[in-house]
């Protein structure tokens, strides 16, 4: 009998006989934790897949000296009401140490109405900063140079439109494409599978996102093409293991889609970028993140025969999880966050967000993000964590988590190709359904006290005051509308009717990139809902179908 064993039924005899141990330890996707986890637990390849950061497979890092080299950039996300109000925001936090940009987009601007569309109303700038035409762009970063910082966009649908407005934005400031930082996130397919603000129908859609690809590899070398994003399919319910395979699997199908477009995989794989989400387990999303960063590795040498180091490297923005946050006892979310935000770099994150206290309540306030910013420095600069490469290395729990994520996420892959892929298995309502399922299991856990959420089903007080929250003022809406009507009043109107007519016949043609057709258009005041309903009038829409 080995000693593990001597030793596993020794303690649990004694344990059991004194009532002090629960029945079973699960992790959050399913995986058996062992009581405690011994050399004997390892794959017998660990050392090889261990490896060094920033070598191949990357386990421990994408870049060999990791923070010892440069902090991950602190990029709090932002963004409400106008485009002036937005411009402040930036300002602040830019001037209390954040290290990038990353602009939250009103509802009407991501799916692609200008804000005078009777479908905005009661929506223009409240989950995010309303952009109707290149004239707000210019707006938001008046002031900004757009030269030295980097922005990233959570936007989709009509990803390229708004990096159009961005660019003909920059170019007034006189900053030129190839100057241009930053990233897109662009990820169609979880919008179809968790979050809802799509447009057009999906093959389109892919369309759209390959354009992107094509233009930026050309045009914007050092753009980050896509954000293929987990974040908002584990804010929907799925589990650990469920976000590296659902979101790599979207990864496997842009892939697929670019290089039937025609591009080689070295041309373009090097500028994709990921998005996760942090929860509070922190030992498993430590392990997630190390575990995504192999299977990537894997499936761009052995599925794509990348050769390119960069090509096989998993780049990855995190944001701390705004579906654990309370709005019971809302200072509680500060320890949430920070835990969160610990993973994440101890996961060896690229960028971070971290949420604010108050954001189960209202969008946050400048105090609150402030305090959500100052968790990244404190973890950054007084913590010791990043001192040194993946500090939790050779944990034999952490090293044994990560290959259990590994497998149980390559089963998934596997099941999504028997399918067909990732945009087969959402248009048959796979991934929607284990998605919902794993949400509906985990909120059972939660109501029978299964799972315990401080101060929400245990641990709970009266009613706390919560301070002042944020409001928007409702005077934004008519204002907005007013500086939609004066774009509208004082520009060629000769000029935007020939180029939305030219960006309407090219996309009639599958074959034609229409990114600087688009970019014609932005560039003489064209907004974004004209741009949409010219591409609407050849692809139709997306009508989600119900699913069982």
């Amino acid at each position: 009998m080995g000693n593990k064993q001597q030793w596993t039924e020794t303690t649990l005899a004694k344990s059991l006989a004194r009532g002090k141990e629960r029945k079973e330890f699960k992790s959050t996707s399913g995986i058996p934790l062992e009581r405690l986890a011994t050399p004997e637990d390892l794959h017998e390849d660990y050392d090889t897949a261990l490896g060094y950061p920033g070598q191949y497979p990357f386990t421990r890092g994408v870049q060999p000296t990791m923070y010892r080299g440069r902090l991950w950039t602190m990029r709090q996300y932002a963004g409400f009401a106008t485009a002036e109000e937005s411009n402040k925001r930036y300002k602040y936090l830019l001037s209390q140490g954040q290290t990038g940009l990353s602009i939250a987009f009103d509802l009407p601007t991501q799916i692609g109405y200008d804000s005078d569309d009777p479908l905005a109303t009661g929506e223009i700038g409240r989950v995010g900063v309303a952009i109707d035409s290149t004239k707000d762009m210019e707006i938001l970063f008046d002031g900004i140079p757009m030269d030295k910082v980097s922005t990233s966009m959570t936007i989709n649908a009509p990803a390229v439109v708004l990096l159009a407005f961005y660019i003909a934005a920059a170019e007034k400031q006189g900053v030129t494409p190839d100057k241009l930082n930053g990233t897109t996130q662009n990820d169609i397919l979880k919008e179809y599978a968790a979050r809802g603000t799509y447009i057009f129908p999906p093959a389109p859609s892919m369309r759209l996102v390959t354009n992107l690809f094509g233009y930026c590899s050309a045009n914007t070398p050092q753009w980050n093409t896509i954000s293929i994003s987990g974040y908002h399919m584990r804010e929907a319910g799925c589990s650990a293991a469920q976000e590296i395979a659902f979101t790599l699997a979207d990864g496997i199908a842009y892939v697929e889609a670019a290089i039937s477009a025609g591009m080689d995989v070295d041309d373009f794989a090097g500028r994709l970028a990921f998005f996760f989400a942090s929860h509070n387990n922190l030992l498993e999303e430590v392990a997630k993140f190390r575990a995504a960063r192999r299977l990537w590795a894997k499936i761009m040498k052995e599925r794509f025969h990348a050769k390119k180091e960069r090509s096989m490297m998993l780049r990855f923005h995190t944001q701390t999880a705004g579906c654990t946050l309370t709005a019971q006892q809302p200072d509680n979310n500060i320890v949430r966050v920070a835990v969160q935000s610990l993973a994440a770099v101890m996961g060896g994150t690229q960028s971070l967000h971290t949420n604010s206290k108050d954001e189960a309540l209202a969008l946050p306030t400048e105090e609150s993000v402030r305090i959500a910013l100052r968790t990244q420095q404190i973890i950054g600069y007084e913590s010791g964590v990043a001192d040194t490469i993946d500090p939790l290395a050779g944990s034999y729990y952490v090293e044994d988590l990560t290959n259990k994520l590994q497998a149980k996420a390559e089963e998934y892959i596997a099941r999504i190709d028997d399918i067909g892929g990732a945009v087969k298995a959402v248009e048959v309502g796979f991934i929607q359904r284990e998605i919902t399922d794993s949400a509906y299991e985990y909120q059972k856990a939660v109501e029978v006290k299964d799972q315990i959420v401080v101060g929400q089903n245990e641990f709970m007080v009266e009613k706390v005051p919560v301070g002042a929250l944020h409001k928007i003022d409702p005077a934004t809406a008519d204002l907005q509308i007013k500086k939609v009507t004066e774009v509208r009043k004082n520009r060629n109107q000769d000029d935007v009717k020939e180029k939305l007519a030219a960006l309407r016949a090219a996309a009639t043609d599958a074959d034609t990139n229409l990114m600087p057709y688009i970019l014609d258009c932005a560039r003489i005041y064209c907004t974004e809902g004209e741009i949409c309903n010219e591409l609407r009038a050849v692809f139709g829409e997306y009508r989600a179908t119900e699913v069982l």
